[in-house]
């Protein structure tokens, strides 16, 4: 057992009660766009293949939702907010070759900070995209995240690990956890400080970061990582439960998370239901007690509310949780939209992480 962390409770927010004006502004752009009458047929075609779990209507689903996702995100990391990115920071990528699901080459981009440029001992932050385990790529998020590098003076690395339902679980987590290892392992030829090492994902890639905690604690090494950071994670099977004491947001999404999960991120959901590497809010207190140093990012309007609290009060107990911090008023997709309050409380809240934990 990892003895206990000491949290620095950096943060107190006041939570609302009420969606921040702007990040109703988005929700409800995205209610206008979800019953115009344009996508009336595709809305009522994704509940119909919700229904069903026959791989013809999986694939079906999957083409239709990825058609959907993706060019809205990459749209989003068309604005200008994030242009400073590109500017202030040196691209580069890396193969790193694993075989736990045949002989593949897991693409990794990498962020550098042109002020970093030289430096032998700097931190690195590995980061898992979101997109529900089953959309998006490394290269979709790029403009986003090559910020990150910038603003917390941290190398990034992007990991395009596999989704599904090409790939199952758990070869999806272990895509992201090869990469973590090769990582380390190859520190003095990349620039990185061992020592300085940050794992981090955001919605389904809060799920891979997630699961790759459980195989580190597995593993018992759970001294290899400084700090986890998991932000609005899938985490465990909340949406198979009763609808009806959900909050709204969790309600809305309980129906395509069923699909998601059950059909596409499973091998065999069955088998795997009890399953920490599919649903990693299920790992055992010992488990838990192994885990790496933790801060979970929420939003008090989340579909993933009330799974990432539950996990937050179950690290707690286990003495490994540092912070759980939910943004006030944000949404699943509001935290993220350049200019929001809410996107502005989630930088300042990393950057301030990034100066108390990662680099003190």
């Amino acid at each position: 057992m990892a003895s206990r962390v000491v949290s620095k409770n950096l943060f107190n927010f006041k939570l609302l009660g009420e969606m921040d004006p702007e990040a109703k502004s988005v929700e409800d752009q995205h209610e206008q766009m979800r019953t115009h009458p344009d996508a009336k047929d595709m809305v009522e075609k994704l509940e119909e293949l919700c229904l069903k779990h026959d791989p013809e209507s999986n694939k079906e689903y999957t083409e239709m939702l990825r058609a959907a996702v993706v060019p809205v995100m990459i749209a989003l990391g068309e604005n200008e907010a994030f242009a400073y990115g590109g500017e202030q920071t040196n691209t580069t990528f890396i193969k790193v070759p694993t075989s736990h699901d045949g002989e593949f080459d897991v693409t990794v981009e990498v962020y550098t900070p042109k002020c970093l440029e030289g430096e032998t001992k700097r931190a690195a932050y590995l980061h898992a995209h979101g997109g529900g385990c089953m959309s998006l790529s490394a290269a979709d998020v790029r403009k986003s995240v090559q910020c990150i590098a910038p603003d917390l003076n941290v190398v990034v690395f992007n990991v395009d690990y596999r989704i599904a339902p090409e790939t199952k679980c758990p070869n999806n987590i272990k895509d992201f956890y090869e990469v973590i290892k090769y990582v380390i392992k190859n520190a003095d030829s990349l620039g990185i400080d061992p020592a300085k090492i940050v794992i981090a994902g955001e919605s389904g890639g809060g799920y891979i970061c997630l699961g790759a905690m459980v195989l580190l604690a597995e593993n018992n090494e759970t001294n290899l990582v400084k700090l986890a950071m998991p932000a609005v994670p899938m985490v465990d099977d909340y949406c198979f439960s009763d609808p009806l004491p959900m909050t709204k947001e969790e309600r809305q999404a309980h129906g395509s998370m069923r699909k998601v999960w059950g059909a596409l991120i499973a091998a065999d959901f069955e088998e795997q239901k009890s399953s920490p590497y599919l649903f990693p809010g299920k790992a055992s207190e010992e488990l838990l007690e192994k885990f790496p140093p933790t801060i979970i990012l929420e939003s008090e309007f989340d579909m993933f509310i009330t799974e990432a609290s539950r996990l937050a009060n179950r690290l707690r107990r286990a003495g490994r949780l540092l912070e759980f911090v939910v943004i006030p008023g944000g949404t699943h997709m509001s935290i993220w939209v350049p200019g929001t309050k809410t996107n502005k409380d989630l930088k300042d809240t990393i950057k301030t992480i990034a100066k108390e934990y990662i680099h003190s």
